[in-house]
């Protein structure tokens, strides 16, 4: 065979007229219908072999999947695994209604109704449930601010506005208006332009669900993306995996540096291709409290002409506020080119009630497929912003109501003593001889790992003291989320002193294994197969809805 010139025309043609010659001979003794025969079947496995190979999940990922999956058909190995599983769901059962076994459960509707005294009697028995004292800040998170007037106005507030739904805005003009207002008011706080909208969610997750939502839906039509995934941080919150599930969205999740806990930037790029919808970063993440390099994520979106989600949930007004109190993070908000939307909690550092968050666009362009639009239901043309139809107008009221009675200043008095609180902590803590502190912590998060013993040792015995913190996985560590309460003088000492208890405990047998409920952290880590925790888990979940039978 003659050599041919990869610039050359005729090398070219010269190499097509060898194959063609080459096929013709290897079908001239076959009939018409072994060659189509043949054709075909050569196209439809090629099809198969490029549709396998080129699958979001890698070949070692998915065959590991089906491997356990047929390990669990096995009947010895399925027996065993129910019976765990069965053992898992008596012991939630049992550890859930331990903490109500003084109250007596109603499986129906009561014959007659009770009184408003009646009624208020039975709720405050109800709230009384519970081992952890969150008014006075042993609890990590959850509750993140609970100042008693403010309880008194929001309640007053909710009361008016309670019957209120925005979805008839002809009807609730008023609430629609403080929607609006909540929602301009914190695209100043974070940065934005007159060209920057939202809405109001039920939460952060939602806001979360919704930006991803959005953009799978702008790429389909602009792009004609029809395998879509995003490109996040491993740390970035679970809200994307959940949207992930929902929309059918594939998550590439890219591994962390290991010392600063920050979105590794090479490892990002290199996951991007063509059906990139969106980037991802947190404002801080929830495990460690640190913050991705937006601006460098921001520079891939626009180079790559992908949007770039912020989610600030957690950090919400705090992070927006922490330059302005004095401290220095990392910029992140819509003064960040390429920055195309951020999730902000308005019930966590907005102090308001539970139930309220934010999403918020850089252009209406994204906000528009957020939203969902029917115009052919006989019931008429349907639209609404976000995931529910009707909405609570008494929570969006809650929420305008937070807002206007802590003002600017309010909030940055309150930024600026939740940071002080979290650096005195974060200080205490790195001093204490067994334990280091993950990353930088940026904003109000402090977590926690040791080299010498196993973490979760520590979190059980903080939880024996009082303390509700926060454990985590992969790897394992425990923290704080510093809120508005452990602001109150002796709190954040207090748990100084008892960690640094604690510890000095531990250290006196650093290679006792855990024990208790935190073991099962560890053993959660340890399983190979992932779908048994996932199993664990949902007997977790249906253990809350669980009503015993009654004596």
């Amino acid at each position: 065979m003659r050599p041919f010139s990869g610039g050359s025309g005729g090398g070219t043609m010269e190499c097509g007229k060898l194959v063609t010659e080459h096929i013709n001979r290897m079908f001239a003794n076959r009939e018409p219908w072994q060659v189509a025969t043949i054709t075909a079947t050569a196209v439809l496995s090629s099809v198969w072999l490029w549709s396998f190979i080129n699958q979001d999940e890698s070949i070692y990922v998915r065959g590991k999947r089906q491997f356990f999956r047929y390990l669990k058909k096995v009947p010895a190995v399925r027996r065993k695994i129910e019976s765990e599983l069965s053992k898992a769901e008596g012991d939630f059962r049992e550890n859930i209604t331990k903490l109500t076994q003084s109250l007596k459960y109603c499986k129906e509707l009561p014959e007659n109704g009770f009184s408003s005294e009646e009624i208020l009697k039975m709720m405050d028995e109800h709230l009384a449930q519970g081992n952890y004292d969150w008014r006075n800040g042993r609890v990590s998170g959850s509750v993140y601010g609970y100042r008693p007037e403010l309880a008194e106005l929001v309640t007053e507030v909710y009361g008016r506005a309670s019957y209120t739904n925005p979805l008839h805005p002809d009807v609730f003009p008023g609430i629609c208006k403080m929607e609006a207002e909540v929602v301009r008011m914190a695209i100043s706080l974070f940065q934005g332009n007159e060209k920057c909208c939202g809405t109001m969610t039920t939460g952060g997750t939602e806001s979360i669900i919704m930006a991803c939502k959005a953009y799978r839906d702008y790429a389909r039509e602009h792009k004609g993306i029809t395998r879509p995934n995003m490109v996040v941080p491993r740390t970035i919150h679970a809200a994307f995996d959940k949207a992930g599930q929902y929309f059918k969205i594939h998550v590439r999740y890219v591994d962390v540096d290991p010392v600063t806990l920050e979105v590794d930037l090479k490892a990002m790029k290199r996951a991007i291709n063509s059906n990139t919808i969106l980037l991802g970063g947190s404002a801080p993440n929830f495990p460690y409290g640190t913050i991705d390099d937006i601006e460098a994520i921001a520079a891939m979106g626009l180079k790559y002409d992908i949007p770039v989600h912020v989610d600030a949930c957690l950090g919400s007004f705090v992070v927006a506020l922490a330059r302005n109190a004095g401290y220095s993070v990392k910029p992140f908000n819509f003064k960040v080119k390429g920055v195309t939307s951020i999730s902000a909690d308005t019930h966590k550092y907005g102090l308001a009630p539970k139930g309220s968050s934010l999403v918020l666009y850089s252009d209406v362009k994204y906000l528009n497929h957020q939203y969902t639009v029917t115009t052919d239901w006989p019931g008429g043309v349907y639209g609404s912003p976000t995931v529910n139809g009707s909405r609570a107008g008494g929570v969006i009221a809650t929420c305008w109501a937070t807002m206007m009675h802590f003002g600017y200043n309010g909030y940055l008095e309150t930024t600026k003593s939740i940071l002080d609180t979290t650096r005195h902590i974060e200080q205490a803590l790195r001093k204490i001889d067994g334990i280091f502190i993950y990353g930088k912590p940026e904003t109000s998060v402090v977590a926690m790992g040791s080299h010498v013993f196993d973490i979760y040792r520590l979190s059980g015995a903080l939880c024996d003291m009082g303390w509700n913190l926060n454990a985590l996985q992969f790897p394992s560590g425990v923290h704080i989320c510093v809120t508005d309460l452990h602001t109150a003088p002796g709190v954040a000492d207090k748990f100084i002193t008892d960690v640094r208890t604690a510890v000095a405990l531990i250290m006196k047998d650093p290679k006792e294994p855990v024990s208790g409920k935190m073991a099962l952290y560890g053993m959660a880590q340890a399983l190979p197969d992932r779908s048994i925790v996932g199993e664990v888990t949902r007997c977790y979940l249906n253990s809350i809805y669980y009503i015993p039978p009654q004596k």
